[in-house]
C-alpha cells in the first residue's frame, strides 16, 4: 500500500494523504516544533485539541539531552512525551551547521562540540538513523549538509555531492521496507538552479519515502527563496510527499503550497507568540501596543480557539506586559491554531480549485511581505 496519495491537484498545489504508523496526515500540513520533545508553553492535549496530527522533535538536541537511548528505554519519543500523534525528527544537520566554528565536516560525517558542555561527538549518516530509530520517529530525515547563503559554486557542488553520498549511506542503513519508520531524503544545491536540479535527480532515485527541500531561509531574500523553491518543487517526484524545512511565515506557507509543497514546520508561531506578535484573520497584531489596553474584543473574531473564545485583547495585553506565564500559553495556543487552520483552509482551497485566490487573499493580510515575493505568474 502506498504511503502517500494525491487527492486533488490545482495547478502545482496539491491535497494529499500521508499514511504513518501513528495516524493519517492530511496535506498540506503545518507541523508544530517540539525541539526537545515539547512544544514550548503547550501540553500534548492542547496540541491534540487544536487538531495537530504530527509534531517535530530535534535529533541533535534529544541526542545530547536526555539521550536517545534513555528515550528508547521509555518506549520512544511519543510515549515519553505522551503525544498521541505522529512524530517527525530532523537529522540534526541544520543545528550542526549553525554551530559553525564548533564543527568539522568530512566524508565520515560531521564532528561537533556540544553547545551544552563542549564534549565532542560524531554524527554519521548511519548514527543519525540509529538515533532516530531509538526515538522511534514516524518520519526520519537523512543527514545532509546545509550550505550557508553566499557559498560559491565550487563549494556548493562539493557539498551537494557529499549530501548525496550521505543519503545513499542513510538509505542503506534503513533500506526500503525495513519497518514502519519512514525515511525522507533532503535536496540541497544552494542558490544554483543546475545544482538544485542535480540534487533533486540524485536524491529522487534513492527510494526515499519522501523528499525535503533544505537550505532555504538561511539568510537570502524572500524573492530569492521563493524563486528557488518554485524552481525546485517541480523537480521532486509527483507521487511522494514534499517537505519544506524550517519555513516560515503564513505567507511563506501559502506560497509554498502554491509551488507544490505538502509539509511545513517552523518555530515562528510559538516564538513570536512569546514575543507578543500574533497572527489573525485581519493580519498581525502586536499585543504589546497601548491601543489594546481597553479593547474588549476577541483577539481574532474569526477564530474559535480557547484564547479567542475566552479572553479580550485587553486581558491578553495585560498578561503580556505583566510578564505572566499564562501569556505564553494563550498566545501560543492562538498562533498555532491560526497556522493549523491556515493549512486546513489551504487544503480546502486546493480541493475546490481556488488556491491562487486563497494566496492572493493572504497577500492582502501581509502586504509588506507580499511586496517582497516574486510574481505568482
Amino acid at each position: 500500500m502506498s504511503i502517500f496519495a494525491l487527492e486533488r491537484v490545482d495547478g502545482a498545489a496539491r491535497a494529499g494523504l500521508l499514511r504513518t504508523a501513528h495516524g493519517l496526515i492530511k496535506t498540506p500540513i503545518f507541523m508544530p516544533v517540539g525541539t526537545v520533545g515539547s512544544v514550548k508553553a503547550l501540553a500534548p492535549d492542547d496540541l491534540a485539541a487544536l487538531g495537530a496530527s504530527v509534531i517535530l522533535g530535534n535529533t541533535y538536541h534529544l541526542y545530547l539531552r536526555p539521550g536517545d537511548e534513555l528515550v528508547a528505554r521509555r518506549g520512544g519519543l511519543r510515549r515519553f512525551a505522551a503525544w498521541p500523534g505522529a512524530v517527525l525528527t530532523d537529522s540534526g544537520g541544520f543545528q550542526v551547521f549553525s554551530l559553525n566554528s564548533l564543527r568539522d565536516i568530512r566524508e565520515e560525517g560531521v564532528e561537533f562540540r556540544s553547545h551544552l558542555d563542549g564534549s565532542r561527538h560524531l554524527f554519521t549518516p548511519e548514527k543519525v538513523i540509529a538515533i532516530q530509530r531509538n526515538l522511534d520517529s514516524d518520519i526520519m530525515m537523512a543527514l545532509d549538509e546545509c550550505v550557508p547563503y553566499g557559498a560559491d559554486y565550487a563549494y556548493t557542488e562539493q557539498s551537494l555531492s557529499l549530501t548525496t553520498r550521505w543519503a545513499k549511506r542513510a538509505r542503506a542503513a534503513w533500506p526500503a521496507g525495513s519497518g514502519k519508520n519512514l525515511l525522507f531524503g533532503i535536496v540541497q544545491g544552494g542558490f544554483f538552479k543546475d545544482l538544485r536540479r542535480r540534487s533533486a535527480e540524485e536524491i529522487s532515485v534513492l527510494g526515499f519515502d519522501g523528499l525535503a527541500v533544505g537550505g532555504l531561509s538561511v539568510g537570502e531574500s524572500k524573492t530569492e527563496m521563493h524563486a528557488m523553491l518554485r524552481h525546485t518543487a517541480p523537480l521532486l517526484p509527483v507521487g511522494k510527499p514534499r517537505y519544506l524545512m524550517g519555513v516560515g511565515t503564513p505567507l511563506d506557507i501559502a506560497h509554498g503550497i502554491l509551488a507544490g509543497i505538502d509539509m511545513f514546520d517552523c518555530v515562528l508561531p510559538t516564538r513570536n507568540a512569546r514575543n507578543g506578535t500574533l497572527y489573525t484573520s485581519l493580519g498581525k497584531v502586536n499585543i504589546k501596543r497601548r491601543e489594546y489596553a481597553e479593547d474588549d474584543g476577541p483577539l481574532d473574531p474569526a477564530c474559535s480557539c480557547y484564547t479567542c473564545r475566552s479572553f479580550s485583547r485587553a486581558y491578553l495585553r495585560h498578561l503580556f506586559v505583566s510578564g505572566e506565564l499564562l501569556a505564553f500559553r494563550l498566545n501560543s495556543l492562538h498562533n498555532l491554531a491560526y497556522y493549523l487552520e491556515l493549512a486546513r483552509e489551504a487544503r480546502q482551497a486546493v480541493i475546490e480549485g481556488r488556491t491562487a485566490a486563497f494566496v492572493a487573499h493572504m497577500e492582502t493580510l501581509y502586504p509588506d511581505e507580499a511586496a517582497l515575493m516574486p510574481d505568482m505568474t
